[in-house]
């Protein structure tokens, strides 16, 4: 396997189709064949599936480029280091699901490393794509939470992904609501007295099933449901409809503003936030030190 193995798959994964990938090699088509089925001859594993159409990448593939990716990345940023001489910012990324305490500690993270020296990115999004981004290198952490209804299958995709999950911090269920809620002033809530209001739900996408839920409780029948796929739209739904969702109390008023508010929900339900990383991987020291700022906020 050579670094130039790597750059050809990776090359033939963007464009997606054996000629276009050789001509932003600049290498004959042929030749190109040739080294793609040397790879997969050595590593005995189909990288891509070949059609009249183009190329694709087989489940094996996808893995594979993953790790690719980060090779010929890290052979990028040492030949800058030490050949060229260059100043590479070092990176750091993270994703997660609809949590502002998360986005709270990726601020105070920044804060303290500045933005000279590194590069950052921070991703919410959908329960699915958070292990999809860690599992594929996109990103080195993944916030999400597991419970008793969704454990056994996340955990097997964890498993299956070659990912490890850690937990951070458990919390009971909470009401989020605006404090103009008429319900915004009790102590407890029980999940009956919010039938006559909106449950607001994160969009799942093509991944819409009740286990990548980010709201636990996700089988209950509601009578009003609405979906949402960010963060702001949600705010103000609870506002214009007197809509709630389920989370964690852990609340961060410095990005939300003031106007809001979590009331205990009557439940022994719990959930389990935790991060996922890759297998076998050490963390980086901004990655040690974002955890860090995750369990401050709780």
């Amino acid at each position: 396997m050579t670094l130039s193995q790597l750059r050809y798959v990776i090359a033939i994964a963007d464009t997606g189709t054996m000629n276009e990938a050789a001509k932003a090699l600049f290498i004959s088509q042929p030749s190109l064949s040739l080294a793609i089925k040397e790879l997969e001859a050595e590593i005995g594993t189909e990288l891509f599936l070949r059609s009249n159409r183009g190329v694709s990448l087989t489940e094996e593939g996808t893995e594979f480029l993953g790790y690719a990716r980060q090779v010929v990345e890290q052979y990028k940023l040492m030949e800058s280091r030490y050949i060229e001489k260059k100043n590479v910012k070092k990176k750091f990324a993270v994703s997660m699901q609809h949590y502002t305490f998360a986005v709270n500690a990726f601020v105070e993270l920044v804060k303290q490393f500045g933005m000279d020296e590194y590069e950052f990115a921070v991703r919410e999004t959908k329960t699915y794509e958070v292990i999809e981004d860690v599992k594929s290198f996109r990103s080195e952490i993944g916030i999400l939470y597991i419970n008793a209804f969704n454990q056994k299958v996340l955990t097997r995709l964890f498993q299956e992904s070659a990912l490890e999950f850690y937990p951070l911090m458990e919390c009971g269920i909470y009401v989020y609501m605006w404090k103009g809620h008429p319900l915004a002033g009790r102590e407890e809530i029980a999940i009956e007295e919010l039938q006559d209001y909106p449950c607001l739900s994160f969009e799942q996408g093509k991944n819409n099933s009740f286990y990548f839920s980010e709201e636990v409780l996700s089988t209950f029948e509601y009578k009003q449901l609405i979906k949402a796929n960010d963060r702001a739209t949600m705010l103000n739904l609870m506002v214009g409809l007197n809509g709630f969702t389920l989370c964690s109390g852990i609340l961060c008023e410095k990005l939300n503003g003031e106007e809001y508010c979590a009331v205990k929900l009557k439940s022994d339900e719990v959930m389990t936030i935790g991060y996922i990383k890759r297998r076998g991987m050490a963390l980086s020291s901004l990655g040690k030190q974002y955890l860090e700022e995750i369990k401050k906020q709780a």
